[in-house]
């Protein structure tokens, strides 16, 4: 299967986990919900790292849930691990294999906290090490540059969300991701149109703030591992103490911007961008006055609440990057230097 083929995969893998994990997601969320747990403490690499950056946002202003990336090295090659009183330990990770992701929970484990893996290999060491396993389903996924895993680990975040919430208003919503990620996908031709207008872009920046700020680091991934061009991911607060800087004339410039509350003070930056450093911005949004001050703009469903425009979001931004790579003549099926599953201690 190619990786194009696995982007258009996504409203399956999406309603297949779904239709068969909700019951299971609610056991987890019954489990986890104990007194003695005060924050998350989080372990991931690459890919799954920016799914843990949406966790961060999602379970702290929905579910109250303080997180804590951990640093994985003070596990490996310090041994000197903090505590880890009060947390609930998740791993995540699309192979479960890597071993600096597994120390973290089998730290976890030995303090006697909680442990979940979210994982797409429920038999991996990282699933045999944690108490909890939650398996996102999205199927094997042969491409080097994950997509169906990547919204499935998103989804299996905001599944846990809702059922900690206990609201089925979100429940709702979420059964809405697979239709809305399938409008997305009808926009393939578009996309594959205006990726062609920067196959001469060799960097950029992506900018994303509070759900999206994982959509900023994830898009900028793919331009990475993919088309080669260095993209640096910036919250627009942190993007204004000083790499702002570098913008002149031309210089290409991303947003993820949906609709939101973070939406006004991002339209601001990208107002300015446009207006005094005449920057060329691509504008992926559901607002339609976003898109319109973008030379390059990108839909959405309107329809799309923030909390969930993560999941939705990386589809198109995933098409683009599918497009930009073929448009400048590389391999998107054997990135140079990169295999499919990175083993780091």
């Amino acid at each position: 299967m190619t990786l194009h083929a696995e982007i258009l995969e996504q409203p399956v893998s999406l309603g297949n986990l779904l239709a068969a994990q909700k019951n299971r997601v609610k056991e987890i969320a019954r489990a986890i919900q104990r007194p003695d747990i005060q924050y998350v403490f989080l372990a991931a690499r690459g890919t799954s790292d920016n799914a843990g950056r949406y966790a961060n946002y999602l379970w702290g202003s929905r579910n109250r849930l303080p997180l804590a990336l951990a640093t994985p090295s003070l596990f490996t090659y310090y041994r000197q691990p903090p505590s880890l009183k009060g947390a609930l330990v998740v791993g995540i990770s699309q192979s479960g294999q890597s071993p600096d992701i597994v120390s973290v929970i089998a730290e976890g484990k030995r303090q006697g906290r909680p442990t979940l893996a979210i994982t797409n290999a429920p038999e991996s060491p990282l699933a045999q090490a944690a108490d909890f396993v939650l398996d996102i389903q999205a199927g094997e996924e042969r491409a080097v540059a994950a997509t169906k895993t990547y919204t499935a680990e998103l989804a299996a975040i905001a599944m846990l969300s809702a059922a900690m919430a206990g609201s089925e208003d979100a429940w709702q919503e979420l059964g809405q991701l697979p239709g809305w990620v399938e409008k997305v996908l009808h926009t393939d031709e578009e996309i594959e149109t205006i990726a062609r207008r920067y196959q001469e872009m060799k960097h950029c920046v992506v900018l994303g703030r509070g759900y999206n700020y994982a959509t900023a680091f994830e898009w900028a991934l793919k331009l990475k591992e993919l088309a080669y061009v260095a993209a640096e991911p910036y919250s627009p607060a942190d993007f204004l103490h000083g790499p702002i800087a570098m913008v002149e004339r031309g210089f290409p410039v991303l947003a993820a911007a949906p609709s939101g509350k973070v939406f006004e003070s991002l339209m601001e930056l990208l107002l300015r961008l446009k207006n005094e450093n005449k920057a060329e911005l691509v504008i992926l949004s559901n607002a339609a006055g976003a898109r319109k001050l973008a030379q390059t703009p990108i839909s959405i469903p309107e329809a799309v609440p923030e909390w969930l425009s993560p999941i939705v979001a990386i589809v198109p931004a995933q098409l683009f990057t599918y497009h930009l790579t073929r448009a400048k003549g590389y391999d998107t099926e054997r990135p140079r230097g990169i295999q499919k599953v990175t083993e780091t201690k």
